[in-house]
C-alpha cells in the first residue's frame, strides 16, 4: 500500500492532514499542470515539490525554501524500509 506523505519544514503532517494536502495538491495540478509555484502560493506556502522517498511519494512543502522547478520527483533512500506517516 502506498502512504501519501507530506512534510512541512522537515516534520511530517499527520495522516489525515497529509490525505487532505494531497487532494487539494492533486486538484490545483490537473487545473494547473506543472504550476507547483502557484500551489505553494495557494497554500500560504514558500515550496512544494514531489519526492521518492524509499519508494513512496513524499511532497516536501515548506514556509522558507526555495521553490524548485517541475520535474521527475527525485528519488531518496533512507535506509528505513517504506516511508508511513
Amino acid at each position: 500500500m502506498t502512504f501519501l506523505s507530506v512534510t512541512l519544514d522537515g516534520k511530517p503532517l499527520p495522516t489525515e492532514e497529509g490525505i487532505a494536502f494531497w487532494k487539494r495538491f492533486s486538484a490545483w495540478m490537473d487545473e494547473h499542470p506543472e504550476d507547483l509555484a502557484g500551489f505553494a502560493k495557494s497554500e500560504g506556502l514558500a515550496s512544494v515539490h514531489p519526492e521518492m522517498l524509499d519508494g513512496a511519494p513524499v511532497l516536501v512543502a515548506s514556509r522558507t525554501g526555495a521553490q524548485k522547478a517541475y520535474t521527475t520527483a527525485p528519488k531518496r533512500e533512507t535506509g528505513k524500509g517504506k516511508r508511513r506517516n
